[in-house]
């Protein structure tokens, strides 16, 4: 037998073989069928759990995408959490369920901590992700506002040469160029080098607007299994003139808001110059297919000069006193790092997706050593005066003034009992230290904690789409330290736990991602009670909170939602503010973009976006509010070939009904929505028009 099937084979090398005609039979996926697939498998990434498809996660997870950023010409992260109703993003620090982040604890890169005070080009990422409420379980000790991660753009398998020129309100000029692609033909190293330049004025008299970017990314496939990912980037962002902050003094109240294009609300001299260099590396290893490594690295250094002014209304005949502080930290390093192995196992039946990791950082703080507070002049919000530029401190010269530093040990495990049921517990033993220090170099206060945070989620699955699921989760929080004007200013309290239950739904209908969440946050309220700074109260938060993001028809796409939140402070032991809301937030907000493919006209698309955020109170009795606004946004973009280049021509109108409004309240520290003193706030932007052309050569 053998030798005939020798034979035989042999014989197939000579003799032609006939073959009768074969039809393959095929069905084709139809666009709604795509549309329907990317819904489902849309994922997020989760530090130390890795990526996961967002049905299959018990949180309330959203994705800003590349595409919306890019389309609506977007130009910072603050920008792109305006989409985002459960977020709070117009402060100094992001945060979302009304809970105010931290400096380094909330907002990660690519995963790693890096600094929320300073500034980042939406042009640096490829999307956005937030991940709402308490997530100390997966990512150790932080305020209980979510986390922030921003996931740089990578290179690509393909040649990618884009540039793209603009201009804006003020006569801004932009260029950029997008530039991607591997070095050799095997692909095993790969480019990803951004490059913007922006330069000119912006929507207030004598403004100065510089936005300056190089961001590199290399990858290196070592192996068919491992590859080195670096990144490389340095910012600056400069902006002076545009209005300066506005504060209140003991009983004055908000007026209407002002129009942020008069002469004098800042000072022409004053605002920002922030300048950012981030440098990255992770590592990352496939075992066998179920079995995952990741290593990573951060070094950040944030240098700012902030010469902003602040208004401080009195409350008499709308005068106000203008100051400037320059004692605020001029530079934050931070070294940031994490490790993580994840995989899949079996017992029995059960499916175990287990997770264990490593993360934490070393975060610096130093001040100016000639850092004050001035006084610049007084004057009347019906007619603002320009004053004499003051001396300021040589921001270079700096003194040590603070160290914290965190480690955290994380575990978990998803357990599948059935297609239907799963339980996820997750956890991680924390580290944290502070030191604080005087001009002199000597330590004034320190302190180190320990702790665990935890969370369990239960999830049932009635069907692929679906997913139901409840959430407990704990967090350890870094105390605050005692504000300046306390007999025990620069000590620091006690970590504080926050509590938070979540109760949630998720279905992929369609082309569309339908989420819907309700919750209840619990924390320690520190604040300055009977001349004491110290917890004297409870913040209690709960919402809900709704977002649609996807295709609802193969020409009408849907990004927005709605959150109704009901923040309280209680058991402050005083009559004027116990049951009362917390400052700076709205009970509704309410964010929807629509984008339209016109079929009659290939190539354009029309987009509106909607905002509304709802009446505020200012100050913690709720005896004084900001009206509700409304915003709407309106633009389009027209996609051709020109000079058989792919060519994208966009025009986006923000603020079309030119809206006054408040942006943002914000208590008078940042500590939280714990601060101490009376609310500032800034002024929103006015109407605003951004054009520009983008051509692939």
């Amino acid at each position: 037998m053998l030798a005939a099937a020798v034979n035989l084979a042999h014989a197939a090398d000579t003799v032609p073989i006939q073959l009768g005609a074969i039809t393959v039979n095929g069905v084709k996926e139809t666009a709604d069928e795509h549309d329907a697939e990317v819904a489902r498998d849309k994922s997020a990434n989760l530090g130390p759990l890795g990526n996961r498809r967002l049905l299959d996660t018990p949180y309330s997870i959203n994705v800003v995408p590349h595409d919306l950023i890019q389309n609506q010409q977007l130009k910072s992260v603050k920008d792109i959490l305006r989409y985002l109703p459960s977020v709070q993003g117009d402060g100094a620090r992001p945060q979302s369920r009304g809970m105010q982040g931290s400096v380094v604890q909330n907002t990660r890169l690519d995963g790693l901590n890096v600094v929320s005070t300073t500034d980042y080009p939406a042009e640096q990422f490829d999307d956005v992700q937030v991940l709402n409420g308490l997530a100390g379980s997966l990512y150790g000790p932080a305020n209980p506002a979510g986390t922030f991660n921003f996931i740089s753009k990578r290179p690509t398998d393909e040649r990618l040469n884009r540039v793209t020129v603009g201009v804006g309100t003020g006569l801004s000029w932009l260029k950029a160029a997008d530039l991607s692609g591997p070095f050799d033909p095997e692909g095993k190293i790969k480019y990803r080098l951004n490059l913007m330049d922006e330069q000119g004025h912006s929507y207030s008299p004598g403004s100065t607007l510089r936005r300056q970017l190089v961001s590199l990314a290399l990858d290196f496939q070592v192996s068919d299994d491992s590859v080195i990912e670096t990144n490389f980037s340095h910012y600056n962002y400069l902006a002076k003139g545009l209005p300066g902050k506005f504060a209140l003094a003991t009983n004055a109240s908000f007026p209407h808001a002002l129009d942020p294009t008069r002469n004098n609300l800042g000072q022409n001299y004053a605002g920002d110059n922030d300048t950012t260099d981030t440098a990255s590396v992770h590592f990352k290893h496939d075992f066998d297919g179920t079995w995952k490594l990741d290593v990573g690295l951060l070094r950040q250094i944030a240098d700012r000069e902030s010469t902003g002014v602040t208004n401080t209304l009195t409350g008499v005949g709308g005068r106000y006193n203008t100051t400037v502080s320059t004692a605020t930290a001029s530079r934050f390093t931070i070294n940031s790092y994490l490790a993580n192995l994840n995989g899949t196992e079996w017992t029995g039946s059960v499916r175990h997706d287990l997770t264990l990791g490593f993360s934490g950082f070393d975060w610096k703080n130093f001040n100016p050593v000639d850092g004050s507070t001035q006084t610049l002049g007084s004057a009347s919000l019906s007619d603002p005066a320009q004053f004499a530029e003051p001396d300021y401190p040589d921001f270079t010269d700096r003194y040590h003034s603070a160290t914290s530093t965190q480690r955290s040990f994380i575990f978990g495990d998803t357990l599948t009992f059935t297609p239907q049921w799963s339980f996820m517990v997750t956890g991680s033993q924390s580290l944290m230290s502070v030191r604080n220090y005087s001009l002199a170099g000597a330590k004034t206060s320190g302190s180190n904690d320990h702790g665990l945070s935890g969370a369990g989620s239960l999830m049932y699955k009635p069907v692929d789409d679906l997913t139901l699921y409840v959430t407990y989760a704990d967090s350890l929080q870094q105390g605050d330290t005692i504000p300046t004007g306390d007999p025990g200013a620069g000590n620091i309290l006690a970590p504080y736990r926050s509590r938070q239950w979540e109760v949630g739904s998720k279905l992929a209908l369609g082309g569309v991602n339908l989420s819907l969440a309700a919750f209840q946050i619990k924390r320690p309220y520190a604040y300055l009670h009977d001349d004491v700074y110290g917890v004297a109260g409870e913040q209690r938060n709960r919402g809900i909170e709704f977002m649609a993001d996807g295709k609802v028809s193969s020409n009408v796409r849907m990004f927005g939602g709605l959150t109704w939140l009901d923040p309280k402070l209680l058991d402050t032991g005083t009559a004027s503010t116990d049951d009362t809301r917390i400052v700076g937030l709205s009970r509704y907000t309410a964010s929807l973009l629509t984008e339209y493919q016109v079929p009659q006209i290939n190539g354009l698309a029309l987009n509106v976006n909607a905002r509304y955020v709802g009446a505020r109170p200012t100050d913690d009795t709720d005896s004084h509010w900001v009206s509700s606004y409304e915003t709407f946004d309106m633009g389009a973009s027209f996609t051709t070939r020109l000079m058989q280049r792919n060519t994208v021509y966009r025009l986006e109108v923000t603020n079309l009904t030119n809206e006054r409004y408040w942006a943002n309240i914000v208590p008078g520290g940042l500590n939280g929505y714990s601060g101490v003193g009376n609310a500032s706030a800034q002024l929103g932007a006015p109407r605003m028009l951004q054009a520009s052309i983008q051509v692939d050569l």
